[in-house]
């Protein structure tokens, strides 16, 4: 029984560190940061004539729909003209997205015939790139018209190599719970982030919106599913931080329904489980031991065992209360049994379109978790090249 005792309180440990704990003790972290050094000073912009020459890079398959409604977008970023260079990157692209871009003339296009993935499309398209500065941002995604300056102002500080910009889910109508679930998660990762970055460094950018310093950058494997997050990630391990810049922020639907968030998740699971491989040597403490701490607090516990000893909580649970090891083992089981009943409850009103918060967010965590045993079979299955298909938005 004591061995079970133990298994069971680690398995605590684990779900309680990577989604609460972690979360609080980076908060402390920072605010005894703060007392100690102050809140850093924002970098002051140079005129616009000193501005550096940006690329902001589009990497499109078969976006035809969006094409004018991004470059309306790009054409209202507040950034001097000349020094802004447009380039679409449109791999394996076989509708009128390259058509349409023709009607731009300022547009660079940088086309592939075959489809070979995003990260075969980044490889080929920064290989272009003539700016000090590339930013990359999705066809669907709008960003904000402050974006470029405010990415440009993180980058004054030369220990920057990567800027992560925000992410931003909507919902297309009220009720949309695919949409609703993906952006509470997304804001509650935004806070994580700002703290990881305030401590030290964010730990990886989102595709959405991010910047790189060009020289900076490693071609991948096109193999890789998580490509911004393994660009971003070999930086930090190069000694440089990726900052992260809440002003500068991208904007998107969210998923259109629950199966296809699914096919995302399980994805980001797969890419997270391959890039913790790639990247395993930055979880050792001995070689930088901030960066281990934030890296497998923040992103290797919730993609390895944190899911599995969620799973382990319950018939752990159940047996230790049926041996009746305490008093506190059969109050933990009940609650236990109220969040799984709760999260039930959320499944039922989603999938009869009804709406309420705390099921739904017990759903939705159950959901995420999930989808990370479906991401290990995703893997196993998927020794392709990088191409995936994509999520229907809302």
């Amino acid at each position: 029984m004591t061995t079970l005792k133990i298994i069971f309180w680690i398995c605590i440990f684990l779900v309680f560190y990577t989604y609460i704990g972690y979360g609080l003790l980076l908060w402390v972290l920072v605010q005894l940061k703060r007392m100690v050094r102050g809140r850093a000073a924002k970098a002051v912009l140079p005129a616009d004539d000193a501005l550096p020459d940006v690329t902001l890079m589009i990497c499109a398959y078969n976006e035809q729909d969006v094409v004018d409604m991004k470059m309306e977008n790009t054409h209202q970023l507040d950034y001097p003209s000349q020094k802004l260079h447009v380039m679409w990157v449109t791999d394996g692209t076989t509708d009128d997205t390259n058509q349409r871009l023709a009607r731009y003339p300022e547009v660079e296009i940088v086309y592939t015939p075959e489809r070979k993935g995003k990260t075969a499309a980044l490889n080929h398209g920064i290989s272009q790139v003539k700016t000090p500065l590339t930013i990359m941002t999705d066809a669907n995604t709008m960003i904000n018209k402050q974006a470029v300056r405010e990415i440009v102002r993180c980058f004054m500080d030369p220990m920057v190599g990567c800027v992560a910009g925000e992410k931003r889910v909507m919902a297309r109508h009220e009720g949309q719970a695919a949409a609703e679930g993906e952006g509470l998660y997304w804001r509650y990762e935004s806070t994580l982030k700002r703290l990881d970055s305030e401590l030290y460094s964010a730990m990886g950018a989102a595709g959405e919106l991010n910047a790189i310093r060009t020289h900076l950058y490693q071609p991948m494997p096109e193999t890789a599913l998580l490509d911004d997050f393994v660009m971003s990630m070999r930086m930090v391990d190069e000694g440089y931080r990726i900052a992260y810049c809440s002003e500068a922020y991208a904007m998107e639907y969210g998923s259109a329904d629950l199966n296809e968030e699914s096919k995302r998740k399980r994805r980001i699971a797969a890419g997270g489980l391959q890039s913790v491989w790639w990247l395993r040597k930055m979880m050792n403490p001995l070689h930088r031991p901030l960066v281990a701490f934030q890296f497998v607090s923040h992103r290797v516990l919730r993609w390895t065992v944190t899911p599995i000893a969620l799973v382990t909580l319950l018939p752990l649970n159940i047996l230790l209360a049926a041996m009746h090891a305490g008093t506190a083992y059969t109050v933990i089981l009940a609650l236990q049994i109220l969040f799984y009943l709760t999260a039930l409850c959320g499944w039922w009103l989603d999938k009869n379109g009804k709406k309420s918060r705390l099921p739904y967010a017990c759903y939705y965590f159950l959901f995420m978790n999930l989808n990370v045993f479906r991401g290990m079979h995703y893997l196993k299955s998927h020794q392709g090249g990088g191409a995936w298909e994509k999520a229907k938005r809302g």
